[in-house]
């Protein structure tokens, strides 16, 4: 019998049919969540699985393999030689899953399809509303929000885990991306409607660092943003305490614990109207953006570029949001674009 000359011909015994019979797809997500996350019960987490089932389909790969997957140091997981030669060829086998995903999107057109977008943990204020009008004009295209700190998300973003991601600032240098500003995300000072400084104008820096400071997580951008103007003028927070969620820290303020630094997106559902109100503080607000941003050389399905066309269209009305959730918004941008300009 002769072979095919066609280079693309594949021996039958080049195929994996061992593997192919006894594992599954599922199960080799499932292990690659592990290995990835380096737990078992954030992998069930994650994967909305319980952590028997996690278990369960591990040792039946393991039997599979004939090798360990993992060893066991302390509380934590590690891949085993043969675990971590298993986590390339997943990583190998999902993104070309993925690629192919994307393809057979592409063929549908825009009538089916899946958009799967990570965001930072502030903007989950602001990424639902704009997922939600987009997906009213796609209603056939399924999407998929993950929303978690900054730190994790550049993790996602380099294991290529989402089409496209929602950030506040640019990730490190070292990993090279396209960032398209789509809309305002200016930080504010906060303090409870009752507060002694509320009302008072241009209240000094060195005033706030005085008064008892709730701080976001090691890992978020609001965090690093509110740092940075205390240290340019040597000044430090109060810090009573960390907490890494932003409905967390509202409560802790209206309840007495002291003030903070947060979007001004946070307001969104009751304003400036309701318990907590924004301080007039040199420095504040920090006026920052949000970016839609993706590893530079992806190529984008078409879902992805019709999301990112959506995005762009929409921001002049994000500004419009502003001035709706605190009437002096666009006063303090023009005044901030002006010194600017005579800085300049």
């Amino acid at each position: 019998m002769t072979t095919p000359t066609d280079t693309s011909y594949t021996p039958p015994g080049a195929i994996p049919d061992y593997l192919i019979r006894h594992a599954t797809l599922r199960q080799l997500q499932v292990f690659e969540t592990i290995v990835r996350l380096g737990s078992f019960t954030q992998a069930a987490e994650e994967l909305f699985l319980t952590q028997p089932t996690v278990s369960m389909q591990i040792k039946k790969l393991t039997n599979v393999i004939g090798m360990p997957l993992f060893e066991h140091i302390g509380r934590n997981v590690k891949p085993t030689e043969a675990g971590m030669e298993l986590y390339e060829a997943c990583r190998t086998l999902f993104e070309t899953l993925s690629n192919l995903e994307m393809k057979i999107s592409d063929l549908k057109g825009l009538k089916r399809g899946r958009l799967r977008l990570g965001a930072i943990t502030n903007a989950k204020y602001f990424a639902p509303e704009v997922l939600g009008e987009f997906s009213s004009l796609y209603p056939g295209i399924e999407v998929a929000l993950k929303v978690t700190n900054r730190d994790r998300i550049i993790e996602r973003m380099r294991n290529n885990e989402d089409d496209l991601y929602i950030m506040g600032q640019a990730p490190p240098e070292d990993l090279e991306v396209e960032a398209y500003p789509i809309a305002p995300n200016p930080l504010v000072v906060l303090a409870p409607r009752d507060h002694p400084l509320a009302g008072q104008k241009n209240i000094p820096l060195a005033r706030i660092a005085e008064e008892p400071f709730i701080l976001r997580e090691p890992g978020s951008g609001t965090r690093d943003a509110t740092l940075r103007v205390f240290n340019a003028q040597k000044l430090r927070p109060k810090v009573r305490m960390e907490l890494g969620s932003n409905e967390a820290i509202k409560h802790g303020m209206v309840g007495g614990l002291g003030i903070s630094v947060l979007s001004l997106h946070t307001l969104t559902l009751e304003g400036t109207s309701g318990p907590i109100c924004i301080l007039d503080v040199e420095g504040f607000p920090i006026f920052r953006q949000w970016f839609l941003v993706y590893p530079k050389g992806k190529e984008l399905s078409l879902v992805s570029k019709a999301f990112l066309d959506f995005a762009l269209s929409i921001e002049p009305r994000m500004h419009d949001r502003m001035e709706k959730i605190w009437p002096d918004y666009r006063k303090i941008l023009a005044q901030s674009e002006k010194q600017k300009s005579a800085a300049g």
